[in-house]
Order: C-alpha cells, then structure tokens, then sequence
C-alpha cells in the first residue's frame, strides 16, 4: 500500500515519469493518426509533458515557470480531436502505463487522471 501523504511524484520519481512519457512517445510513433498532428522530432513535445507530469503529480513547478500555465485544451485546440482521436490517445498512454512499474493505486490514480484529461480535450 502507499503512503498517503506520499504525491505521485515522489512515489514514482522522474526516472518512471520520464520512462512513462518515452514508452507514451514510443506508441504514437506507430499512431499514423497522432503522428500527424506532431512535427518530425518529438523531442520538444517529449520535454514538455515530461515536465508537465512532473508538476501535475506533485513536483517542481518546471512547467509553470518555462512555459506558464498548463491550460491544457486551449494548447491542444488547433487539432480536431474527436472522441476516435481521444481514443487514440488514451490508449498510447495507457500501453505505456502499463509498461512502466508501479503501486497499483498510484496506476489507478494516474489512469483516472489521464482519463478525465483525454476527455476534457474533445473539441469536435
């Protein structure tokens, strides 16, 4: 069981939240539909949401300080995503969940909270 006062980050590390984004990128590369809407190196779009996880699961606050805040549907605005596209998505990241080691309520908590985001970014 984990520690409750424990935050996601400090019960993962950013060795697992950053295998967790690479596993993530991993599996868009092989999304035809996701790969599309990113340029040709995902090293950037890797970067950020390493260190937008970070700072959603509790740690530094990286991202707030290079990039503002998060406002997560505004960014992804521009593309049409669908619920097929959410979909997509969310199943990219779930693979990658489940690649990556962990408590099984911190995997919970992490799938909810990518659930609801994934929902929220539907604009179509």
């Amino acid at each position: 069981m984990t520690n409750p006062v424990l935050s996601n980050y400090q019960s993962l590390g950013e060795e697992k939240i950053k295998t967790l984004v690479s596993h993530f990128y991993q599996n868009v590369r092989k999304s035809p539909e996701l790969l599309k809407l990113y340029p040709s190196d995902l090293a950037p779009a890797e970067e950020r949401l390493f260190l937008f996880l970070v700072q959603v699961f509790g740690g530094p606050q990286t991202y707030m300080e290079k990039r503002g805040h998060p406002i997560l549907r505004k960014r992804h605005f521009q593309w049409p995503i669908d619920s097929q596209m959410r979909n997509t998505g969310l199943n990219c990241m779930i693979k990658a969940i489940d690649s990556v080691e962990m408590d099984p309520n911190i995997k919970e908590e992490i799938l909810s909270y990518f659930v609801k985001a994934a929902n929220h970014m539907v604009n179509k």
